[in-house]
């Protein structure tokens, strides 16, 4: 009996001993588990080296290196040798699930958007020549500001510019209708929706509704009016300055305005439906971690479609005359494979920082996303400072509003990153495009400091000071 009670005494002593080790073990896995949760890798500044490489040589290297610069492949040679090496930074310190979200639900949607656009607009040819009055030349630029926010700065610039160029072909002084171009068309007018322009769009995905950009719209009328009535004011001063015998030749020479490959307006509406209404808010199942891929992705289905229909039924004459090709629509896509995977490490940082970088006013997000977007490309500067929006409601400095930011700073790096992108001809990338086709045209351009000294910092600066002080 005596060594039945000592056996049984052992054995509960035993139990009690496994009970106390496995809820010392359970607590232990908990408190690292909550521990990890609490305080993830902090990432070092240092990582953010192949960002800054890698935004750096998109600025330089048109400028230093441009026969170099101009093949794709050396350009994904530049997106690989940043990228691979930060991808495999943040697998070993854990950090994969960021990487897997930049590229799998920022970078494809992006891409898929843009190279739709990109084929569909491409679709779309103006010909004709029609007197180069300032009126008339005016009218131009302000169907580009209206275009650009349904087809893209983008996919507005391209069709426009050459038509334009066209009707100002007779005339000595068109310098500054370019200009005045690529700031109205290839920027400015992208602001009210997620179409038209890059950085807009990654603010969409991020949860901005598709509508609320239409919140911008006093600031895009009151840029938008007075980058039109300048030009007007230059232009009618620079017309009567010509020569009769160049007016004598523009008068001769006229040709009407045709439209070619219509059909592609139809799929431009159906890009716009598919943007907003193929998401999350109306698709619920887009949103669960579980959802088959072609419900993830039906967005994408959906405008890759559109992508096969425009090529199948545009007619092959149109895309020729538009020198219609594969080659700027895979230069973005290589170097943005480079520039959001380098961008994750950055865009955690910011987060882990914000508190610490003295930016908390709408004035202050708007001229430093502004300032940046004149230098680098306005997309990921619009990402990056949204990560340090979210920062400071994460650090409790601020209230989430609208996609996890106050509104106020939404507003200011929307409007920071679209407009400013016109600073200088690498800030967006329309911008050195026109600069081409004017070029390719015999029209001699600034160069990139004289953009700057004769129309960014006369022209462009004073009107973003003003909206600044009249809107933020």
């Amino acid at each position: 009996m005596e060594t039945t009670d000592t056996i049984s005494a052992i054995k509960d002593s035993a139990s009690n001993m496994a009970q106390t080790l496995n809820d010392s073990i359970t607590a232990t896995v908990q408190q690292v588990t909550e521990s990890a949760t609490m305080t993830p890798y902090q990432i070092p500044v240092w990582a953010l080296i192949p960002f800054v490489i890698m935004l750096l040589t998109i600025a330089i290297g048109p400028l230093i290196a441009e026969h170099w610069w101009d093949r794709n492949r050396n350009k994904l040679i530049v997106s690989l040798f940043l990228g691979v090496p930060t991808a495999l930074f943040l697998i070993n310190k854990g950090l994969a699930t960021n990487l897997e979200h930049q590229l799998l639900f920022d970078y494809i949607p992006f891409i898929v958007l843009l190279a739709t656009l990109f084929v569909v607009t491409g679709g779309i040819h103006l010909s004709g020549d029609i007197k180069a009055k300032p009126i008339v030349n005016t009218t131009f630029l302000a169907i580009g500001y209206l275009l650009a926010s349904i087809m893209g700065t983008t996919g507005a610039a391209m069709l426009l510019i050459r038509p334009v160029l066209a009707t100002n072909a007779q005339r000595n002084y068109k310098v500054h209708t370019v200009l005045f171009f690529i700031a109205a068309v290839a920027n400015c007018g992208g602001l009210l929706t997620p179409l038209g322009d890059p950085p807009l769009f990654l603010l969409y995905l991020r949860g901005v509704h598709f509508t609320w950009f239409l919140h911008l719209l006093p600031e895009w009328a009151f840029v938008g009016g007075m980058l039109l009535l300048i030009y007007f004011l230059v232009d009618t001063y620079l017309y009567k300055k010509e020569h009769w015998t160049a007016l004598s030749a523009d008068a001769r020479e006229v040709e009407p305005i045709r439209i070619h490959g219509k059909i592609n307006f139809i799929y431009l509406i159906g890009i716009i439906l598919s943007v907003a209404f193929i998401n999350g808010s109306y698709i619920p199942e887009m949103n669960n971690a579980d959802a088959h891929l072609w419900i993830k992705y039906l967005r994408e289905i959906v405008l890759a479609s559109i992508i096969g229909l425009s090529l199948y039924t545009t007619k092959k004459e149109v895309r020729t005359a538009n020198k219609f090709s594969w080659g700027p629509i895979l230069e973005v896509a290589v170097l943005f494979l480079g520039i959001f995977t380098t961008m994750t490490p950055a865009l955690i940082f910011l987060t882990q920082n914000a508190a610490h970088l003295g930016l908390t006013a709408s004035w202050e997000f708007y001229y430093s996303t502004g300032a940046l977007s004149s230098f680098l490309d306005n997309t990921p500067t619009a990402v990056a400072f949204y990560g340090v929006a979210e920062g400071l409601v994460e650090a409790g400095m601020a209230t989430a509003e609208i996609a996890g930011i106050p509104t106020s700073l939404l507003r200011a790096i929307a409007l920071g990153s679209v407009m400013f992108g016109a600073m200088t001809y690498i800030g967006n990338g329309p911008n050195f495009m026109v600069k081409s086709i004017a070029e390719e045209n015999g029209i001699k351009m600034p160069s990139f400091f004289g953009y700057i000294i004769k129309f960014s910092l006369v022209i462009l600066l004073p009107i973003y000071i003003l909206t600044q002080l009249l809107f933020l």
